[in-house]
């Protein structure tokens, strides 16, 4: 620490969304806001997430949306403040025009994050937010923090602090979860990371090799006695995609997958089209020809039921379970967000840290867990402003 910090009134430590959120909410709340980030550039892993289109929420009742974040969430308070009816308001004032697709996600027409985070920083910095780039948060004492800046060894002492420096996964991106090194130094106790919303650890054999890149669409992926149904890509290293996604902490726990193939389709309806006569048609040309498997479908049949029954009664019930063996999720800087982080126990209703007065925490930093489909972005944007509303309120002591 040097001996003359540089005195602030706010601080925000992570320029992501949760970051901004909560700068907004503490400029609307009169304070002047200092927002440090430790890239050379803001919210880059909001940007690649736009890349592919950008997700903002879903466009959903309430209710709905709380039941994807788990039994009693301690986000609920958060969510219903600024659930998805407040995101699709707020990115509509900012001049981005959204449309909602057929599953409900909801988009931005121009499918790209730039133009919505080009406007939401103008308005920030006409509205007085100072950004500092290069400036990576390194320790604290009671009242002040260091940081490592482009100028050497900087100190700040604020009067109100929100942390958003997001998860562990994607750390080129700025989430690397170095964070966790001045909160354990200060005696938090922190949930450990966990990869969520992760591929899957496959080992495939040769067999596999020509239908990488194929997905299997429309499908029910079951693990731990939760299911859902949507796609995923077999790829060299396994499975990937969006229908695997939710089932991440099964899948981390060690749970056995399970694919139905044909979730339409009852198993004695399967087994009465296995059953019509085949003649001098091969068992997979039948399955072809039944049941409309595709080439990847029947590879993996013979990649993980070799031999396959010719019994249909027997096929019909491995096509509506067919057992896939696992190592687990991929690794956690290739998921596209992480479990652990700081736990609600360390944190009171205004998401305040209990043994720090005035420091206040939001965003993926949270020990939470989201599936993907725009909850992510949404419980992000909700805890920022939820901690930087409590944090303009704050005043500290004497």
């Amino acid at each position: 620490m040097t001996d003359r910090p540089e005195k602030i009134d706010a601080l925000v430590i992570g320029g992501g969304p949760a970051g901004l959120m909560a700068a907004e909410a503490l400029i609307a709340g009169g304070r002047t806001v200092v927002l440090a980030e430790q890239k050379p550039s803001l919210a880059r892993k909001f940007l690649m997430a736009g890349k592919s289109g950008l997700n903002l929420t879903k466009n959903e009742p309430l209710d709905q949306a709380l039941r994807a974040y788990g039994p009693d969430t301690p986000l609920a308070p958060m969510l219903r403040g600024f659930g998805p009816d407040e995101v699709m308001a707020w990115a509509e004032d900012l001049g981005q025009p959204l449309f909602t697709g057929s599953s409900g996600r909801v988009f931005p027409e121009a499918m790209k994050a730039s133009p919505l985070l080009r406007a939401w920083l103008a308005r920030l910095r006409d509205d007085g937010l100072e950004t500092r780039v290069r400036w990576r948060w390194i320790g604290w004492d009671e009242k002040t923090f260091a940081l490592d800046t482009p100028e050497g060894p900087r100190a700040v002492q604020p009067d109100v602090t929100v942390l958003a420096c997001g998860g562990a996964s994607w750390s080129r991106l700025g989430s690397d979860g170095a964070w966790t090194r001045p909160l354990s130094d200060a005696g938090l106790s922190l949930a450990p990371f966990q990869p969520s919303n992760a591929g899957l650890v496959v080992r495939w054999s040769e067999h596999m090799r020509p239908h990488f890149g194929a997905a299997l669409k429309n499908a029910v992926f079951s693990a731990g006695g939760h299911a859902n149904r949507g796609e995923a890509v077999i790829s060299s290293r396994g499975l990937e995609g969006g229908g695997l996604y939710p089932l991440t902490p099964q899948l981390r726990a060690g749970a056995a997958l399970t694919i139905d193939l044909r979730p339409d389709l009852d198993e004695a309806e399967i087994a009465r089209r296995l059953a019509s006569p085949r003649g001098k048609l091969s068992l997979a040309n039948h399955l072809r020809k039944t049941l409309a498997l595709a080439p990847a479908e029947r590879a993996l049949l013979n990649e993980v039921l070799r031999p396959l029954p010719h019994d249909p009664a027997l096929l019909a019930a491995r096509l509506k379970s067919v057992p896939v063996p696992h190592e687990g999720p991929r690794p956690m800087d290739e998921g596209i967000s992480t479990a652990g982080g700081i736990p609600f126990a360390e944190l009171d209703e205004g998401l305040q840290l209990r043994s720090r007065p005035g420091v206040f925490a939001a965003g993926e930093m949270l020990d939470w867990e989201a599936p993907t489909g725009g909850y992510l972005l949404t419980a992000c944007l909700a805890t920022g402003l939820w901690a930087g509303r409590h944090a303009a309120q704050h005043r500290p002591a004497g």
